[in-house]
């Protein structure tokens, strides 16, 4: 334990270069292994929303037999691919299991207190003026409805979240109207979040790499990590496609490849890949709240210079395949709550996706492995990727550093049974 190691980070998404921050602010020497190019990737392509007000995991009552409901809808907006693939048997198992009211009652106040760190830390690098003047808004989140069995059940959740002293006012058409007045809507009403913020991922992580290499940071692109060297309980040493490194610790946070590297250690992480697409509208859309049109599934952010329309949840393993129906079905789901919008078919065609990493439970996983002694595990966020990276960050230079933890992290333990 203490200052000056030197630390491995695999990944370079939010998470990763969140923990190269504030590992590189503790006096640690930090390494960044990246298989990509760093300039695609769910921590490009996500809503860009710091959310407390997503209290309610992914595992909740009634999401099984949704996702089978919608198994065989490949344009639905929670898709299950039918396939006979193990580890995904298993972890829907678990899902499943996961998904009692009694379990989610015990995940809300600890997926809110991790998000209100994260928005705390996100005020805190945006005060330090370390990325510079980037794009931080405090408009808050709109949950938008236009039936009344959404209302009813973000009313539930919205009664949870008060309980929880987060701040949430219901608005009808008027006071909708009065908060959107550029655009007409097809709503019936929302519900608006004050606790929340929204930002421009690719303009972060795009100013977090150039901060990082600035300080010290090695930040290597296009390196694959193709075995890890062990000894006892300690990793020795990472071994990628164009060299070996040995450090203190290592800190794996790859996302959704995770998995695919805990393996290599026999260390079976229940871990799934969603996959999430957006759409980028450069021309003016008049939309200046970020939303979630409740119906449609999907969330829409007035960014820097454009408007993006980003959701879905798609399981069908790790690859970057773009399906065509998904994209049409954002596109539809945007001009059904926006009158008059139409998003141009080359927006379409530009369409991205990336890969979001779930467990069964909807918490991530953060902590020290139980196998190895200086090997930790960053990852599993979902869809709170984006919100969580600072506090992740964070939560793990505590870990190496020795000290005590900003918060109680018990509830993420990496091998926990399910």
């Amino acid at each position: 334990m203490g200052k000056n190691k030197s630390v491995i980070v695999v990944g370079g998404g939010i998470i990763g270069l969140s923990s190269a921050y504030f590992l590189q602010k503790e006096g640690h020497q930090v390494t960044v292994l990246d298989k990509s190019n760093m300039d695609s990737g769910a921590s490009y392509v996500n809503a860009g929303y710091i959310t407390p007000s997503h209290i309610m995991p992914l595992a909740s009552p009634g999401m099984i037999s949704k996702g089978i409901k919608y198994m065989f809808n490949s344009s639905s907006p929670f898709y299950m691919k039918p396939r006979l693939d193990f580890d995904f048997i298993k972890w829907a198992w678990y899902l499943k299991k996961s998904s009692t009211a009694e379990k989610v009652a015990k995940a809300m106040p600890v997926i809110m207190d991790i998000n209100l760190l994260s928005r705390e830390l996100y005020e805190h690098i945006w005060n330090s003026g370390d990325l510079g003047d980037f794009h931080l808004e405090k408009k808050g989140l709109l949950m938008m409805y236009q039936t009344k069995k959404e209302r009813d059940h973000e009313h539930e959740v919205s009664e949870q979240a008060r309980d929880l002293g987060l701040t949430v006012n219901h608005l009808d058409l008027d006071g909708l109207k009065l908060m959107e007045p550029n655009v007409e809507l097809n709503a019936k009403g929302a519900f608006h979040y004050e606790s929340d913020r929204h930002t421009t991922p690719d303009q972060i992580m795009e100013r977090m790499v150039d901060h990082l290499q600035k300080n010290g940071v090695q930040i290597k692109k296009n390196e694959e990590v193709l075995d890890v060297l062990v000894n006892g309980d300690r990793i020795t040493g990472v071994k990628t496609n164009k060299d070996t490194y040995q450090s203190d610790d290592v800190v794996f946070a790859a996302g959704s490849w995770t998995s695919k590297l805990s393996k290599k250690l026999g260390i079976k992480l229940a871990l799934q890949a969603g996959k999430g697409y957006r759409i980028n509208v450069a021309t003016p859309t008049h939309i200046s709240m970020p939303a979630i049109l409740m119906e449609a599934k999907m969330a829409v952010t007035p960014m820097d210079g454009f408007t993006r329309f980003a959701g879905t949840m798609e399981f069908s393993g790790i690859n970057k395949k773009i399906r065509k129906e998904r994209v049409e079905a954002i596109a539809r789901g945007a001009a059904n709550y926006y009158k008059g919008l139409q998003i141009p078919e080359e927006d379409k065609q530009n369409a991205q996706c990336g890969l979001r990493p779930v467990t069964p439970d909807g918490l991530p996983y953060i902590g020290v492995s139980q196998k190895y002694k200086n090997l930790l595990l960053a990852t599993g966020h979902a869809m709170m990727g984006w919100s969580l990276g600072p506090a992740t960050g964070k939560l793990i230079t505590e870990l190496i550093s020795g000290d005590q933890p900003s918060m109680d992290i018990s509830a993420f333990t990496p091998e926990r049974k399910f």
